[in-house]
C-alpha cells in the first residue's frame, strides 16, 4: 500500500501537533504547517519519523500558493491552524477583530483547501478534517451547555461558519470521494487563550479524534460535525 501523505496545519504547537504526532506514528509523511519556519523545524526535529517542515501562514496567498507548489501528493488534509479572540459579546467587538479571526479560521481553511485541491483529487484516500469548535454548535448555543450568552463571539462565529463550509465542502466534493468532516476536539491545554492555557485537558486526546476522521475507511461519513470521541455534534 502506497504511503499516505498528510498536511497539518498550525502542526508546530497544541492539537495541531499532537495530530502530526500521531499521524507520523501510524506511519504517514505529514508536512508540518507553520507560519514560523524555526518553530516549525524545531516541532520537525522533536516529532522525528517522516515529519516534513512546510513554511505556511494559512493568511497569506502567497504563502499558500508556494505551500502547495511544494506539495505534488496529498491524501489528508488537516486544517487545524485557529486563532481565539477576547471573551467579549457581538457588541464589544470592533469588526476589525472579526476580520481578524475570520482570516484565520475561515478564509485561510478555505483558501488552503482549494490550493491543495488539485493533489487531494488525485488521492484515492482524501480527506479533509476541519478543527471547528463544539461552542461553535448553534444548537448548544441555546442551551444550557454554554450559558455565558454571546460570549468569545468573533471565534464562536468563525467556528459556525467553518462548520457550514464543512457541509458545503462535503456536497461539492462527494462525485470526487473526498470525505470532509468537523471535528469539536473539547477544551484542550493550549496557547488558544487563557481559558485554555489553564485547562487540564490533554491536546493528545483530542488528536485522536482527528487522527481517526484523517484515516476514514471508504465507508465512512462525511458532512459530520464530531468530537474527539466520535459522538455528533449538534449544528
Amino acid at each position: 500500500m502506497q504511503k499516505l501523505i498528510a498536511l497539518v496545519t498550525g502542526a508546530n504547537t497544541g492539537i495541531g501537533k499532537e495530530i502530526a504526532r500521531q499521524l507520523v506514528r501510524a506511519g504517514l509523511t505529514v508536512y508540518v504547517g507553520a507560519r514560523d519556519a524555526e518553530r516549525g523545524e524545531q516541532a520537525v526535529a522533536e516529532l522525528g519519523g517522516d515529519a516534513r517542515p512546510l513554511l505556511l501562514d494559512v493568511t497569506d496567498a502567497a504563502s499558500i500558493d508556494a505551500a502547495a507548489l511544494a506539495v505534488d501528493a496529498l491524501d489528508v488534509l488537516v486544517n487545524n491552524a485557529g486563532i481565539s479572540s477576547e471573551d467579549a459579546t457581538p457588541d464589544l467587538v470592533d469588526t476589525d477583530t472579526f476580520r481578524r479571526v475570520y482570516e484565520t479560521n475561515v478564509f485561510g481553511p478555505a483558501a488552503v483547501t482549494n490550493a491543495f485541491l488539485p493533489a487531494l483529487r488525485r488521492s484515492a484516500h482524501a480527506r479533509i478534517v476541519n478543527i471547528s469548535s463544539g461552542t461553535g454548535s448553534l444548537t448548544w448555543a441555546v442551551g444550557p451547555q454554554f450559558p455565558h450568552r454571546g460570549s468569545h463571539a468573533a471565534y464562536r462565529s468563525s467556528k459556525t461558519a467553518l462548520n457550514a463550509l464543512t457541509i458545503f465542502y462535503a456536497h461539492a466534493l462527494s462525485d470526487d470521494g473526498i470525505k470532509v468532516n468537523a471535528l469539536a476536539p473539547g477544551l484542550r491545554r493550549t496557547n488558544l487563550n487563557a481559558r485554555a492555557a489553564a485547562s487540564e485537558g490533554d491536546p493528545a486526546e483530542a488528536a485522536t479524534g482527528a487522527v481517526r476522521l484523517a484515516l476514514l475507511p471508504d465507508d465512512g461519513p462525511s458532512g459530520q460535525f464530531l468530537s474527539w470521541d466520535g459522538t455528533q455534534v449538534p449544528w
